[in-house]
Order: C-alpha cells, then structure tokens, then sequence
C-alpha cells in the first residue's frame, strides 16, 4: 500500500485527495471518477455559470407581481434545499443562502464601506422565508433575488466524494476540498488523520492539529477575506439579518461532525455567534469543536493530536443530511 495525492483546483478552491491505494494507477483511476463527481456539482450549482442550475433558478426570480413561476428540481436538489431550510430554522436566520446578493454592496478589495442606503435596499432581495420552497418547486418572488449555494456546497462535494470512494472499494484516504475535508476512512493502521488548523492571525503556521479517523471537518474563521476601515477590521462573515459584518464574534471555529455538510454549517454559525454565546451554542450542538478567541485562547471538546487518540463519535445533531447515493 502507498499514499498517493492527487492536486487540482475546484470550486474556486486548492482541491487534495489523498488515496492509499496498491498502485498509482488504482489511485488514478478513482481520483478521476472523483474529478467527474466534483465537475458536475459545479457545473450544475454555480453561480458563476450561465448554464448551471443555480443560475436557471436565479434567472426565473419573479417581479414582485407574483410573475415568477418557479423552477423545478431534481431529487438531489430538493434534498439540499430542504437541509438549507432546516439549517436556517436552527440557526435563527443567520445561515441564509439568499444572502449573496449582499456581495453587490460589500467589495473587501475596495477599502470602502456600503452606504446605509445601499444596504437597506440590498437587504430587501435577502431572506429564506421570503422565498417559496415546496418540493419539488422553488420560487424566487423579488427580481434580483438569488440563491447561493455557495455557502454549502462544497462540503456537500466533499461527503459525496468520499461515500464515491467507499462504494468502489477504498478503505482509507481523505478528501480536501478547500479545507473542508471527509474521511474515507482512517490510515490502513487505524491511526487517525492530523489536520492543521490554521492560525487566524498568522495563516502560515499551524496554531493546532486535530485528529480525524471517521466524518468531515470544516473551519470557518474572520482571515479569509477582510479590509480595514479607518483601523477596524470587517471580514467577510456578514450576517443575514443585518447585512452588516459580524464584528464580535470568535476568530476561528472548527467543528467535526458525521459528515463535512454539518461540520461546515455548523462552523458558519457558530462564527456568527458573539464570543459570550458561542461556546453555549456548540455545546448545545453536541458536535467536538475548537474555537479560537480573538485574544487567541483555544477552547473546545475536540481532541488535538498529543492525545494519540481518535475522536469519540459525535452525538447526532438536529440537521438532516441529504441522502449522499449515487447520481
């Protein structure tokens, strides 16, 4: 047996698979069935593509008349949408995928802060509950609203690889797809995979390491992508409700889970909780987690490395997975 990797870029992101495997070539051959797997979920949910799904959906978004007739989905879709509405119950609307349009109005290239005005009218094309989701149908009622997923569905990518993988015969590897990552399965010695979770203020250099033997893992931090205003620091995580940058919340979150789906979504909202209500929030979820404050103290249920000891299995979360079966 050998480790072989496998290195490209998808969804917008540095993409890893790393296979043990008897030969390069076995190794190969389902690195490019996973290639396949990974191009049809952009080429049919992004927003960057005329052609995809999620663009059709977007063109048919109606003119506030009740105009808009809706889209139709497949089964696969409608599982996803259906997770995304769970997803913004339980987090009391601050995961939201009709928050993208909020990109027209934050540039963090600019240096530039929105206006009151532009953020007040941007704000009136964003909300899940304005939208009319009835399987198998989605309506878009505002013109210029969108949906965006964007903000999960490469974790879903990531869990759907690696169920690929176990159905033709892997045993152990792990999937990266831009640091959201799921296991097939533990080293071919049972020892757990080491991630490195990234320093929020020094990306270069690792601050911990987690062990993973089984499920996904998703971080989410505020050093992605930001600017600094007059000496304020606004990062990307802008929440739904407001519009505005969330400014008080923890630097980094890391979460574990069944699968990088909810990992990832948990990660998401637990960043958008301030520094006095995160730590509650994860334990309520019940899922293994480290976070770092923005003073740089880690505190968190998951297991670093020094243990030399796979995590335990998490307890079962209220998000219901999309079924992960072969298209």
């Amino acid at each position: 047996m050998r480790l072989e990797r496998f290195r490209f870029r998808a969804m917008g992101s540095p993409c890893v698979l790393s296979f043990w495997s008897k030969s390069r070539n076995d190794a190969a051959v389902l690195a490019e069935a996973c290639g396949q797997e990974i191009d049809r979920l952009e080429r049919k949910f992004s927003r960057y593509r005329e052609d995809s799904l999620a663009s059709r959906i977007n063109r048919s978004a109606g003119d506030g008349q009740g105009h808009g007739q809706g889209i139709e989905v497949d089964s696969e879709t409608a599982s996803l949408l259906d997770f995304a509405a769970t997803a913004f119950r339980e987090s009391e609307g601050r995961f939201d995928p009709t928050s993208g349009v909020l990109r027209r109005v934050w540039d963090f290239k600019s240096g530039i802060l929105p206006s009151k005005d532009a953020l007040r009218e941007c704000l009136k094309l964003v909300g899940w509950s304005k939208l009319e989701w009835q399987s198998p149908v989605i309506r878009l009622p505002l013109a210029g609203m969108q949906l965006d997923f964007g903000g999960f569905v490469k974790e879903y990518a990531a869990d759907r690889l690696a169920e690929l993988c176990r159905e033709r015969g892997l045993r152990s590897g792990i999937i990266d797809l831009g640091g959201d990552l799921a296991v097939v399965g533990p080293h071919p010695d049972g020892q757990p995979w080491l991630i490195g979770i990234r320093d929020p203020r020094n990306p270069s250099t690792a601050l911990a390491r987690i062990a993973i033997d089984h499920g996904g893992l998703a971080t989410s931090g505020d050093y992605e992508r930001f600017m600094i205003v007059d000496g304020q620091r606004y990062s990307h995580l802008l929440d739904p409700r407001t519009g505005e940058c969330h400014q008080t919340g923890p630097a980094c979150v890391s979460v574990t889970a069944p699968h990088c789906l909810v990992a990832g979504i948990t990660s998401t909202i637990a960043m958008l909780h301030t520094e006095s209500e995160v730590e509650a929030f994860l334990t309520r979820v019940g899922l293994p987690h480290l976070l770092i404050t923005q003073s740089g103290k880690r505190i968190g249920s998951v297991r670093v490395h020094e243990e030399h000891r796979p995590q335990p299995r998490p307890t079962p979360n209220t998000l219901r997975m999309p079924e992960l079966r072969a298209r």
